[in-house]
């Protein structure tokens, strides 16, 4: 798939349908959160995501097979695709994982909300960054003090538990970011290649620690944490890859990446409705600041030509 079709739609769709699909990616992603909840509670975290990256991959490599394609053979790309399954899944999956287990998941969903921020900060330190417009500049001070009021709170009772579990948080953001600025390097790939490739090579990462830290088999998971985690595989992960490459063929990956907004109310209030989470005012205030931000720092910039 050329880069042009991620930019692009390849062919005029049905604006309903994609539209729906991407409310319907939104709350798989908003889920998984609530799902991540469940699962900790009897299946510790690296167990969890190992078992969700070797589901999801193997799924999405069925996809890849069911679609005629095969993964690329050569060890180069395999290497990009391992620094990516560290950056995308491996670290801020187990991250979010370990955090949940003492923060409610529609504390999580917003703090996870904040890779945005973080892509835009990223960039700002290479060597060819450019100037940030205003507009820019204004959304990363939203989006950084919407992150400081959700944890500031707790940071002023000490350094405890819950406050780490939020720097987490914070961190996974941080992974994100650097893996939507690394992922560039896929750009001569279809994307599902990448997304297979590096779940794949996450799972062989996390199987072992798996094995060796937890003894998945001397672990007695409750029912309801086994659906979660095969709720999270397959849907959160598989299902929703397969609709979010769906809708970058068919919108474009402008209009796709609008589910990182709407990703934000939607796992607040699974968390709220399932499992009867409630926020505190502070962190309803940082959420406006945090949509704020990232809408500021995505949304498209007009331009002063009239040629333009």
């Amino acid at each position: 798939m050329s880069t042009q079709t991620l930019d692009r739609p390849a062919a005029a769709p049905n604006r309903a349908v994609e539209f729906a699909l991407l409310l319907v990616l939104a709350v798989l992603w908003g889920g998984s959160y609530t799902f991540i909840k469940l699962g900790v509670e009897t299946i510790p975290p690296l167990t969890l995501i190992a078992a969700r990256t070797l589901i999801a991959g193997l799924v999405l490599l069925m996809v890849v097979r069911w679609r005629g394609l095969r993964l690329p053979r050569d060890l180069a790309t395999w290497r990009l695709f391992i620094v990516q399954a560290c950056l995308n899944s491996v670290v801020p999956f187990t991250l979010i994982a370990w955090a949940e287990r003492s923060v409610d998941a529609g504390l999580a969903t917003i703090l996870s909300s904040t890779s945005p921020i973080f892509v835009v900060l990223l960039s700002c330190l290479s060597a060819s960054a450019e100037r940030l417009p205003r507009l820019r500049l204004a959304g990363i001070a939203a989006g950084l003090a919407g992150t400081v009021l959700i944890v500031g709170r707790q940071a002023m009772s000490g350094f405890g538990e819950q406050l780490w579990a939020q720097l987490a948080l914070v961190a996974a953001s941080i992974c994100y970011g650097g893996a939507a600025l690394f992922g560039r390097s896929f750009k001569g790939l279809d994307p599902i290649m990448p997304a297979a490739g590096s779940l794949l090579c996450g799972a062989l990462v996390l199987l072992p620690l798996s094995l060796v830290l937890d003894r998945p088999w001397t672990l007695a998971p409750s029912v309801q944490s086994i659906q979660a985690l095969v709720a999270l595989s397959l849907i959160s992960t598989a299902l929703a890859f397969v609709i979010y490459f769906r809708l970058i063929a068919r919108l474009g990956s402008v209009a796709t990446t609008s589910v990182a907004y709407l990703r934000v109310p939607t796992g607040v209030l699974i968390g709220m409705v399932f499992l009867g989470e409630a926020l505190v005012p502070t962190a309803w205030a940082g959420l406006v600041l945090v949509i704020a931000g990232v809408l500021a720092m995505t949304l498209p910039l007009r331009s002063r030509s009239p040629a333009a």
